[in-house]
């Protein structure tokens, strides 16, 4: 059975099984529920078979080359290259795949006869036949093509629900920033081509000691800028916060989940696979973005009350912290400390299946509320817990996940981080350790700033009183819905609870690149499934917290129950109103809890305040009817970088406009001349 999973034909069947989910679909779109059942199982079973192959491959630690057919052209070849690293991120898409597919179920039914269902199957499927490609292309130009077929087919997801201009203009932003990026990263591979003479990753990797520094150096900037806008780094982040809410909320789990990490994977096989040996200011510079998107991604993030827009930032958060792993890595690697550059790649690979899934649940639990309240803004939610119970402990559960609270998966991967920072600072010079010290400082920050976040986010949306009519009928998800975000959560605690054993695979997983073939571990796992450091700096175990939480616990419900309230009665009364009826109104509101944050952070968030104060009439001035308040914050960037640049490229069209002249004769120079330049320059 083992030998058949691991076959290459186990892969290229769930490539297959995509294909037929999409074709299926359009074929099948006149009824909605059929539509449903079609894509989404196909979906299903795509993702199983990848989990499948995934799976063994990392366990049997086999690696994979085989090509589809021939091409006709010489520089392109349908070839695929399947390693360990491959293996993780098909593991990742597909782990998140299958429950986002199982939600989708339950969730797309509330767009029966709203739109065509067929379309939304046609390219969900097509979005994971893509992201499969992309993470197993092994020639550039194949690559492009499925990183091509990726972007459009999840532009169609992000405006499907097109009857709202804001998710139109959200699909234009997301394309042209593809675009940009996308012409980045055609740059990177021409260089690459030009020097080694291969589009083929292995060609190019053996023949890497041909390029130049100073070339190496270009292609460093373009790829970083190519693969960062894809994975939202700041400041390339704009269409991230603006897409991800647009599209339905189970293909906002799975961009959010996997599609950016697939710049985060080029950058991982670029950077440490194919680029080496690579300068200090490479790492540096990664390090330093990922804190600068670390902090500022939350500080957005807490400033938010559109519920997916929040969890769109913290995305910006999450690509951070793994690029600060990815960072340390590339530092420790050029300055010869392999060990720790293993362990700060074993912390950015975890981190980047943690972020999958907590992530993912956390949007998927975020669709569900959506669902049954019909907005996004969550100062019109409150009491959910009282009738979407089930939905509120999975958020929850989320929520404590991506705050890095143990025994759950998101602590373990930030504390491997910060044991990578830690070193830096103990092992280095003056100045490199202050890089290190800054970039644990924000992560700290980011950690603190995550925290009071969802706990905003939870009490906004599931505490106190419903703050709209909507809430009052608002009813628990679909059973699909519920089992997808019951058994995401259940993978939530699993990869907390066992850490040291997913650990001891991604160690695997990363000293199978050539740079770390010969690498001894800085890291190991316990017999109490705990993970410690080898020179005794640090450890921590998952069941000794989960036990020492369970105790505690244990012993103030004994003494509460039994020492405390023995004698006690309890009277039930009404609390004291101060002369007034209790009502929403004397709830805090997301805005008011944030804002003390935001107001010291103000150098950085630039908030205004606006109040609108309303009178019984003009004579009353001094005794209002309502009264509101409102803070907005500006994206700094979108200001002081994307507007300017928006502006210089209008004034430019106005004059380059002009050449158009309606003369056939002018039009027939402009192309002799272009002619004459490409000639020159191919000569």
């Amino acid at each position: 059975m083992l030998t058949i999973i691991l076959s290459p034909l186990f892969f290229l069947t769930a490539l297959a099984l995509f294909g037929a989910g999409a074709i299926g679909s359009l074929f099948l779109q006149k009824n909605d529920k059929v539509t449903n059942w079609w894509s989404n199982s196909f979906a299903v079973l795509g993702t199983a078979l990848g989990l499948c192959f995934s799976s063994a491959a990392i366990y049997a630690g086999k690696e994979y080359d085989f090509m589809i057919g021939s091409s006709p052209f010489s520089l392109l070849s349908f070839s695929f290259h399947v390693d360990l690293l491959s293996s993780f991120f098909i593991f990742a898409i597909s782990l998140i795949g299958v429950f986002c597919s199982v939600y989708a179920f339950g969730y797309v039914t509330h767009y029966y006869g709203k739109y065509q269902l067929g379309t939304l199957g046609f390219f969900y499927n097509i979005l994971f036949l893509s992201l499969f490609l992309v993470v197993s292309s092994a020639n550039a130009l194949f690559f492009l093509i499925a990183w091509e077929l990726m972007s459009i087919a999840s532009y169609f997801l992000v405006v499907y629900d097109r009857n709202d201009p804001a998710n139109i203009k959200a699909g234009s932003l997301y394309l042209v920033m593809t675009y940009v990026g996308t012409a980045f990263i055609i740059l990177a591979f021409l260089f690459l081509y030009k020097y080694t003479g291969s589009f083929d990753f292995s060609a190019i990797a053996s023949g890497i000691a041909l390029v130049p520094q100073s070339v190496k150096n270009a292609i460093f900037i373009f790829a970083l800028i190519g693969f960062g806008i894809k994975a939202g780094i700041i400041p390339l982040h704009i269409w991230l916060p603006a897409a991800h809410p647009a599209a339905p909320s189970h293909v906002s789990a799975l961009m959010s989940g996997v599609m950016i990490k697939t710049g985060i994977y080029m950058m991982m096989r670029l950077f440490l696979d194919i680029l080496q040996p690579v300068p200090l200011w490479w790492g540096e510079t990664v390090l330093v973005i990922g804190a600068v998107s670390s902090l500022l991604g939350v500080l957005y993030a807490l400033t938010e009350h559109d519920i997916k827009r929040l969890l769109a930032y913290h995305s910006i958060e999450n690509i951070g912290i793994i690029l600060l792993g990815l960072g340390s890595a590339l530092i420790f690697y050029t300055l010869g400390v392999p060990s720790l550059a293993l362990l700060s790649f074993i912390a950015a690979l975890f981190h980047t299946i943690n972020h999958a899934i907590f992530k993912s649940l956390l949007f998927l639990s975020a669709g569900s509320v959506i669902n049954e309240v019909h907005t996004k803004n969550m100062e019109e939610y409150g009491g959910l817990i009282k009738y979407m119970p089930s939905t509120a402990l999975f958020f929850l559960i989320g929520s404590m996940a991506i705050s890095a609270l143990p025994p759950l998966n998101g602590f373990f991967s930030e504390w491997l981080t910060y044991q990578s920072l830690f070193q830096g600072i103990t092992s280095f010079h003056y100045s490199l350790r202050w890089i290190f010290v800054l970039a644990a400082s924000s992560l700290v920050f980011t950690g603190g700033l995550a925290l009071m976040c969802f706990a905003k986010a939870f009490g906004a949306i599931f505490l106190a009183r419903p703050r709209s009519g909507e809430v009052l009928h608002a009813k628990e998800s679909a059973m699909p819905m519920r089992v997808a975000m019951g058994l995401l959560s259940i993978v939530t605690i699993f990869f907390g609870i066992f850490s040291g054993y997913v650990t001891r695979f991604l160690e695997q997983i990363a000293a199978s690149l050539d740079i770390f073939h010969t690498t001894t571990s800085f890291v190991s796992v316990t017999p109490k499934l705990g993970l410690l450091l080898t020179d005794g700096f640090a450890r921590v175990s998952a069941p000794v917290i989960l036990g020492f939480f369970a105790v505690v616990f244990g012993i103030v419900v004994i003494s509460v129950r039994f020492l405390v309230n023995r004698k006690q009665k309890i009277v039930v009364g009404k609390t004291w109103d101060c002369g007034t009826t209790l009502g929403p109104r004397m709830e805090i509101t997301s805005t008011g809890f944030a804002r003390s944050i935001i107001l010291v952070f103000k150098s950085v968030l630039k908030p205004s305040l606006q109040r609108e104060v309303r009178y019984h009439d003009e004579q009353s001035r001094y005794f209002s009817h309502s009264g509101k308040v409102s803070m907005h914050v500006i994206d700094m960037y979108q200001q002081y970088f994307y507007e300017p640049i928006n502006t210089m490229i209008n004034g430019l069209s106005l004059r380059v406009k002009n050449i158009q002249g309606g003369n056939i004769n002018v039009y027939i120079s402009y192309i002799f001349i272009a002619l004459i330049i490409s000639l020159y320059v191919v000569l």
